[in-house]
């Protein structure tokens, strides 16, 4: 019997923020409970922000330097796979609840395609059961439908300013002048739950949830669960110091990526809504949990929760995410599935391409050559793969801000080699950043330019060449034409007898 497939993206949530991880303030019982069913890993990264480009990444499983879909807008190729279109060879019907943050090919389009002017278009080979994009109008009518005057709905997208007891609380403490059972987050699950019950068959269904992503506000009781005075105090140099002399931090501190209030109160309370917003879309992760169990279904359901990235949340002066910062990058993975073992940890680097070939194999369809991850099956059952990768890659192409630089949009990007010990950014167009990460682990001193490290900065930067040499495109490139037909060569029997007759 086939296994239905819960695929959840939480969006914009850092990977330090599970309570299984050891995060001091944070509170995530109930996926701490799934992870403690499944495997957890532990030093997951995203490979590309802001959400359509990591998106791309994780849904056709490929780096950004080889989807080239750079930035939300950025069309992606209409010739490339992704995790529906193969799912649906297995007999699926994948099923979207939420968005894919997807901008559509214009060359397989008419010019006046409405998709054209949104990056929030659904991704080829889902079908659209709910969609909730940046606008909110179903979240909306699910609001009217419960009651709520609808007359300004922007109301429903911050803050309470006439909260009573909002005075000196910061801009973000008040909560929403809607019900916790009343949250974007609720209305996806119920969605969701609606159809398992309506499902007559193996299920596929990718829950994309908008929550952790801002506005920074949530209902009572999230609202005032954390105490501001006892949240993680940001990363970073004081608040009263220079910015950073690097000049990609000096511009992003001058973007809309700035910390909009630069007080130390205020940022701990923004920190303290956020965890508010992470346990309130936990809540509805048990009650999604809860509702495959009292179905009988938890045994056959595979259960994959990831992010497409995380937040800087005030960590060196920046809020969103961008550039080559961890908290930006790093972001949970949790693996549930049948058969698979339980209370599972692994602490190596994952990559967001990794969960592409892993659902494949867990649904038993052949991987795709364009994937560029690894399946994470091994971990699941309990192995370790001996030649495991020791380094992890991200993207950011800035080009969108190359005038803040006055150099050519092609050269407006970095790219980030990081192992467990080191740190190595290069930039198409700035001077490079390297990291000692046991001396140094919140990345505030660059060594680049140190004389003494300048060995390390090259074998780096050789690490850093020899990954993209190997994460060159590879959909034809390991197919040759021989006189028996079409041969791959990463498939025996191999050409090391007949490679000759073709040079």
């Amino acid at each position: 019997m086939k296994p239905n497939v819960l695929f959840i993206t939480l969006d914009q949530w850092r990977g330090d923020c599970l309570s299984a991880a050891g995060h001091p303030v944070v509170q995530t019982p109930h996926l701490d409970r799934l992870a403690a069913e499944g495997t957890r890993f532990t030093q997951h990264y995203a490979q590309a922000a802001p959400c359509g480009p990591s998106r791309a990444s994780l849904l056709a499983g490929m780096y950004l330097h080889t989807h080239r879909s750079s930035w939300n807008g950025t069309p992606l190729d209409a010739r490339f796979t992704n995790v529906a279109l193969e799912a649906r060879k297995a007999g699926y019907g994948p099923l979207l609840y939420g968005y894919t943050d997807t901008t559509v090919d214009p060359r397989v389009v008419a010019p006046d395609d409405p998709r054209l002017s949104s990056y929030e278009s659904v991704l080829d080979g889902f079908k659209l059961a709910q969609l909730l994009d940046a606008d909110y109008r179903p979240w909306f009518d699910w609001l009217a439908e419960h009651g709520y005057d609808m007359s300004e709905p922007s109301r429903y997208l911050r803050p309470d300013g006439d909260h009573p007891d909002a005075d000196g609380r910061g801009k973000t403490w008040a909560p929403t002048p809607y019900e916790s059972e009343h949250t974007e987050t609720a209305f996806i699950t119920e969605r969701v739950i609606e159809d398992i019950d309506a499902s007559d068959g193996p299920f596929f269904i990718h829950a994309s949830y908008i929550r952790p992503h801002p506005p920074f506000t949530v209902p009572a009781p999230y609202h005032d669960m954390y105490d501001p005075d006892a949240v993680p105090v940001p990363v970073g140099h004081r608040y009263d110091e220079a910015a950073a002399p690097h000049p990609f931090h000096a511009a992003a501190m001058e973007w809309e990526w700035s910390a909009a209030d630069p007080n130390e109160a205020e940022v701990r309370q923004l920190r303290a809504t956020y965890y508010g917003m992470m346990t309130e879309v936990d809540a509805q992760m048990g009650r999604l949990m809860q509702a495959l169990e009292d179905r009988d279904l938890s045994e056959n359901t595979i259960v994959i929760v990831t992010s497409d990235h995380g937040e800087m949340l005030g960590d060196h002066h920046l809020i969103s995410k961008l550039g080559y910062w961890d908290e930006s990058f790093h972001i949970p993975l949790i693996v549930r599935a049948p058969g698979a073992v339980h209370g599972g940890v692994f602490d190596g680097f994952t990559e967001n391409v990794d969960v592409m070939p892993t659902l494949l194999e867990l649904i038993d369809v052949d991987v795709p050559a364009q994937c560029q991850g690894r399946s994470l099956r091994p971990f699941l059952d309990g192995e370790s793969p001996a030649d495991w990768r020791t380094a992890v890659h991200w993207e950011f192409d800035f080009r969108m801000m190359a005038r803040s630089f006055d150099i050519p949009l092609e050269l407006a990007n970095l790219v980030v080699h990081r192992t467990a010990t080191e740190k190595y950014v290069h930039f198409g167009c700035l001077p490079p950043l390297f990291f000692d990460l046991r001396s140094d682990p919140d990345q505030l001193a660059n060594l680049a330019d140190d004389p003494s490290r300048a060995s390390d900065v090259l074998n780096a930067a050789q690490s850093l060449l020899s990954w993209r040499q190997a994460t060159a495109e590879q959909i034809l490139t390991t197919k040759i034409a021989t006189p028996t037909g079409m041969r791959n060569l990463h498939q025996p029997p191999g050409l090391a007898g007949d490679w000759r007759s073709f040079v």
